[in-house]
């Protein structure tokens, strides 16, 4: 059970609980119910980071969250915001009680604007959704991530997530162009707006993006779209060693004149894993990794031109085999079993923590080969997976076998300290896309300085002088 003491708050009465009903109805309330609240004590991340709250509340609009966060400074209670839950940093655990603020009724899709390629949304809508929707208009959304089915836009935007499309399309951050944010002293902005180019006063929307739900609560967002690609192709190309194939993503990325869509790596373990979660049949057992590597665009000559390009780089690099999958089915099922690694492991190891290190795209060999250094000093299992083409591996550490969970507890600061240290020599940070939260928090000085936090807290204590707004994530004020 994680708990922290640092901060003092009041206890959620009776009479505030009536109170909150007032604001947004009794049914969206839910109090003094351990098993409907149970679902807000914990996201996605694997270990013990779960914390029960006092209540969770459901609010529809803005005005309403504006109402709630004003009660919560006068009565010293603290929020949590919560998007669809499917974090991995443990920022959606209300660590020190009080409300879980969930955004699930905000899920509206409000105007599809083709003529300035943008769409404005509520932070509930279903990341996926976003691309269904406009399909028709022949646009889509870059940005979102691999849990596209799951996750909210409004938690895509609170950590500034990558993806699988991230190497040529970049990150969230890239096409948030204008936010309505309510303030954690309860005031209602709108920060930037349907503008590609703005530089009136400080940049507030990027500052709001990948700031954790710490700074404020998103309640629309406006979004850049982009044409839709008519081709897609994807590339499964198989290695003998991981070190062959991650060494190989730096020749492609600078080789030969070809910015793939996505270039995913995953080593035999993860594919093992996720094959076997899936019931599906990929040739994992000649290879010690895979590379996944995509490119679209509007004309089918010049992807092919461009996928054979790669093909012969990937094979000049060592590969035993190359895959090309031209059509829509073949490519779902190999994206699939990648989507479904990190599912795959949670069945298989209870006991396990995941990290997604992001270091230079041409450092990934190096971080790939200090991972098998740790993994064979600890004689522990660290599957790898990942972004590898902007950089972002996501390592899962999985529990020996003949460790109990004291010995298990104990050995995970240790194992960390190694990753982030190595990180940090590799000119690394804790987190590509995940978020710091509660945590990797007491990890952030391995990598940045001290200086660097102090003004982190600086801007926290401008926004939130009462540190209502999810305290206790990404570092302590």
């Amino acid at each position: 059970m994680l708990k922290e003491t640092r901060y003092s708050y009041n206890e959620l009465t009776l009479e505030l609980v009536q109170n909150l009903k007032a604001i947004v109805g009794e049914q969206y309330v839910i109090y003094d119910d351990v098993e409907r609240l149970e679902q807000f004590s914990h996201d996605e991340t694997p270990g013990d980071y779960v914390s029960m709250p006092a209540a969770a509340i459901r609010p529809r609009t803005a005005e309403e969250i504006a109402a709630i966060i004003k009660l919560a400074n006068r009565e010293n209670i603290p929020i949590t915001p919560r998007g669809a839950g499917s974090g991995l940093s443990g920022g959606a655990v209300p660590i020190y009680g009080g409300l879980v603020l969930s955004v699930d009724r905000m899920n509206s899709i409000l105007e599809v604007d083709r003529d300035n390629m943008m769409i404005e949304v509520e932070p509930g809508v279903v990341a996926n959704d976003i691309n269904e929707h406009i399909e028709p208009f022949n646009l889509f959304y870059a940005g979102y991530p691999m849990s596209l089915e799951t996750c909210f836009i409004g938690g895509n935007v609170a950590e500034n997530a990558g993806g699988g499309k991230a190497v040529k399309y970049g990150v969230t951050s890239r096409y948030v162009l204008g936010l309505e944010v309510v303030t954690p002293t309860g005031e209602i902005i709108e920060l930037g707006g349907k503008l590609v180019k703005d530089v009136t006063g400080y940049n507030m929307v990027q500052l709001m993006v990948g700031s954790e739900g710490t700074l404020g609560i998103f309640t629309k967002i406006i979004l850049k779209l982009l044409p839709l690609p008519k081709i897609q192709a994807d590339l499964l190309c198989l290695f003998k060693t991981s070190d062959d194939a991650i060494s190989a993503v730096p020749k492609i990325m600078t080789g030969g004149g070809v910015i793939p869509t996505s270039i995913e790596f995953m080593d035999s373990h993860s594919v093992q894993a996720a094959c076997e979660y899936l019931n599906e049949s990929l040739p994992y057992e000649d290879c010690g990794a895979m590379l996944l590597i995509s490119v679209d665009g509007m004309d089918r000559d010049v992807i092919e031109e461009q996928y054979i390009t790669i093909g012969k780089f990937c094979q000049e690099a060592g590969a035993i085999e190359v895959y090309v999958a031209d059509n829509p089915s073949t490519s779902e099922r190999i994206w699939k079993v990648r989507r479904n690694i990190a599912e795959a492991f949670s069945l298989i190891e209870k006991r396990q923590f995941n990290d997604d290190i992001v270091v230079p795209p041409a450092s990934i060999p190096a971080a790939i080969a200090k991972l098998e250094e740790i993994s064979a000093k600890y004689q522990v299992q660290i599957p790898c997976f990942g972004h590898a083409g902007d950089g972002n591996i996501h390592a899962r550490v999985l529990c020996r076998k003949d460790w109990d969970d004291k010995k298990w507890a104990a050995m995970q600061p240790v194992i960390l300290k190694d990753m982030y240290q190595m990180i940090r020599e590799q000119g690394g940070r804790l987190s590509g896309e995940h978020g710091v939260g509660c945590k990797r928090k007491k990890y952030l000085n391995q990598v940045v300085s001290e200086e660097y936090i102090n003004m982190l807290r600086t801007v926290k204590r401008a926004f939130d002088p009462n540190n209502i707004l999810n305290p206790g994530k990404i570092f302590d004020v």
